[in-house]
């Protein structure tokens, strides 16, 4: 696949540990997007933008302490209307493949957008990274991203559940995904 360039995507929103909001009313409060050239895996630009949720206006304490997003950066955010247009006039005309680790932030905007009654910037395509990573690996086992760094042995950097900051490390993780870096191979454990 020829790839010019790569939309690696993480997005934050809006949760709960204790049932209040349920999963088909969560609502994106982060977007956090790393544009990266296609041949040469490089960041080329960033995109962050903090989205007021609508259907639970107040964040959780628990959404908090994940995320370390506090109520006045989302009082504070645009509509996500205005943030699919301002990631759209990001995107340009790179025309870019919207990749991220695993299916749920590609789900996650998909909810948003039906329920905004609005089409995404996206061209229908989505590279889940994840499975990605585990294909070029050889395993069936999942990674998280965390985990996924560890295993390459890249350090964790930023504030882990900060969309800028873990689209950043996965874009690290990008040519390992892709098959263009190699993973160091395991060690067997000690009995």
């Amino acid at each position: 696949m020829d790839v010019q360039s790569y939309l690696v995507i993480d997005l934050e929103a809006t949760c709960d540990d204790r049932g209040a909001i349920q999963r088909q009313h969560t609502e994106i409060i982060e977007i956090g997007a790393v544009l990266v050239d296609g041949q040469t895996l490089s960041p080329i630009d960033e995109f962050q933008r903090f989205i007021r949720p609508v259907r639970h206006p107040r964040l959780t304490p628990f959404c908090i302490g994940l995320t370390s997003i506090q109520q006045a950066d989302v009082d504070a955010g645009v509509g996500f209307r205005q943030a699919i247009k301002e990631l759209e006039a990001f995107m340009g005309n790179h025309n870019p493949l919207f990749c991220s680790w695993g299916a749920y932030d590609n789900n996650q905007f998909k909810q948003d957008a039906r329920y905004h009654k609005l089409h995404l910037p996206f061209k229908g395509q989505h590279l889940n990274l994840k499975q990605a990573f585990s294909d070029a690996l050889g395993t069936t086992k999942r990674f998280g991203m965390a985990g996924a760094l560890r295993r390459v042995g890249l350090p964790l950097t930023g504030t882990h559940h900060r969309g800028i900051d873990d689209a950043r490390n996965i874009a690290r993780l990008l040519p390992y995904c892709l098959g263009r870096a190699s993973a160091p191979v395991e060690r067997a454990g000690r009995a």
